[in-house]
């Protein structure tokens, strides 16, 4: 058993200070691969008794035996494993393929994103009394990560359902304070670009984050965001959650207020829902 799977075993039982340590571990092993035990104990706020103490808990005599199987892994990663990708056969190696592939969209997608385009959503995210998103059905996750942040920021935002009279009721009911969003990669869901036709009609404002320029959402909307075009639907997403990533960081920026103090208030309010009633 390596010392990721000891970890996770007890990680539910451990005391704050070691959950402490073992979440570094898991996410941060390449900088603990190099940090001595006093080193990381100072990292974490934390005495270097608990660093030896932790190892042991793990069945460790000490922090070197747990460090020298964290320096294998560094190791494995950056020695063994490029060497098993070059046989595209194996599953290293399409593994290897597969991210390639991931991190050429998300380059095509940073040399391509169109800023002034971005610019002007902001601005219309800012300006929005309702904000409304319309998302194809794989495009969901995205739209949802994005609602997300919005909510944080105190945006007035919600996700409409796909089905047609649904969309026919959005657009009946939204004005021309209001944005529709459309957010697909797939075109898999003609409706919204229909229904985004009928509210620019209506001088509703529109736009789109797509997965390709081609898709008929950004025919019909007043701003577009759009990646560059991808084989594999999984890609294409990962473009999108790019550009919605780039989108959210331009928006904690631009409109810095409104998110100050928001993951503070969401934290004071989860803990009193947590209590129990009286």
């Amino acid at each position: 058993m390596n010392y990721e799977e000891r970890i996770r075993r007890e990680r539910s039982d451990m005391s704050k200070s070691f959950a402490r340590l073992a979440d570094f571990l898991l996410d941060s092993y390449v900088e603990a691969a190099f940090l001595t035990a006093s080193e990381l104990a100072h990292t974490l706020d934390l005495d270097a008794a608990t660093v030896v103490r932790f190892s042991q808990h793990l069945g460790y005599s000490g922090f070197p035996k747990l460090q020298r199987e964290i320096r294998q892994r560094v190791k494995h990663d950056l020695l063994i494993r490029p060497k098993d990708a070059e046989d595209p056969s194996s599953v290293t190696g399409v593994a290897a393929r597969a991210m390639e592939d991931v991190a050429l969209a998300i380059e095509q997608t940073r040399i391509s994103l169109d800023t002034e385009a971005l610019g002007r959503l902001v601005d219309k995210l800012g300006q929005a009394r309702r904000i409304i998103v319309l998302a194809e059905g794989p495009a969901q996750p995205t739209a949802y990560s994005l609602v997300m942040f919005l909510e944080q920021g105190s945006f007035p935002v919600y996700i409409a359902r796909s089905g047609i009279a649904d969309l026919a009721r959005t657009v009946n009911t939204a004005t021309n304070q209001d944005l529709l969003l459309a957010i697909e990669v797939a075109g898999q869901a003609p409706y919204i670009a229909r229904a985004l036709g009928e509210a620019q009609a209506r001088g509703i404002p529109t736009a789109a984050i797509v997965g390709a320029a081609s898709l008929a959402s950004a025919r019909f909307s007043d701003t577009v965001l759009s990646a560059q075009a991808q084989l594999s639907i999984g890609v294409g997403i990962v473009s999108l959650d790019a550009i919605v990533h780039a989108l959210a960081s331009v928006l904690r920026w631009r409109f810095t207020d409104r998110f100050a103090g928001t993951e503070q208030a969401i934290n004071i309010i989860s803990s009193h829902i947590q209590q129990p009633i009286d």
